[in-house]
């Protein structure tokens, strides 16, 4: 292993035990996303780093950054290409690099080098709204194979060809006029719950 790779990896310092994620975020919508899920993560007692290559000049998104600098979420300043060190380091990656919106193209850099690293981690692989590399309606076309799906606000066309471990839907704050107008019919969210699974786990 690289010098550079133990000093990015501390691997001793990750034991597996630890509730460690790796959330990758592209430059657009789904990758502030990403970063307001790390920062959940966070304050869930997990221990979610961040790779953010491409950053927003959006200012949303740059006080989203700022709030997961504040709470000591560590930043990775490039994305190993030797996979096993992913693997070793985490114990799933939060996909959060294109989703529904995919205007930058998977065949763009830097998404497509991080979706060729991804399509090869052998960690559980959560993927927000609509899994990288596919396309919104059609679905997967060569892009990654997530275990976990995560539909925001509801599941779109794509979310017919997952295959997946465990489906879930992130509704609940839609106000009624939003459901009313696109026809919408909300699963029941239980309790206090903000996300209810639509496929329980295999």
């Amino acid at each position: 292993v690289p010098v550079s790779s133990r000093q990015a990896f501390p691997l001793p310092s990750l034991p597996r035990k630890q509730p460690t994620v790796l959330v990758v975020c592209g430059p657009a919508q789904n990758g502030a996303i990403g970063l307001v899920c790390a920062r959940h993560l966070r304050i869930f007692d997990y221990e979610p780093t961040i790779f953010y290559p491409k950053r927003s000049p959006d200012p949303l998104y740059r006080d989203f950054t700022t709030q997961c600098e504040k709470m000591d979420i560590p930043f990775l300043s490039y994305l190993p290409t030797e996979v096993q060190l992913i693997n070793d380091a985490y114990n799933a990656v939060v996909d959060a690099v294109l989703g529904a919106e995919a205007e930058a193209g998977e065949g763009r850099e830097p998404c497509a080098a991080i979706l060729a690293t991804l399509k090869h981690v052998r960690i559980p692989i959560v993927s927000l709204d609509v899994p990288s590399g596919w396309d919104v309606e059609a679905g997967s076309s060569g892009g990654i194979s997530p275990d976990v799906l995560v539909s925001l606000s509801a599941p779109k066309q794509c979310a017919r060809r997952f295959l997946g471990r465990q489906h879930f839907v992130a509704g609940r704050f839609l106000p009624y006029d939003v459901q009313k107008k696109f026809e919408l019919n909300p699963p029941e969210y239980p309790g206090t719950e903000c996300v209810v699974a639509l496929r329980a786990p295999r």
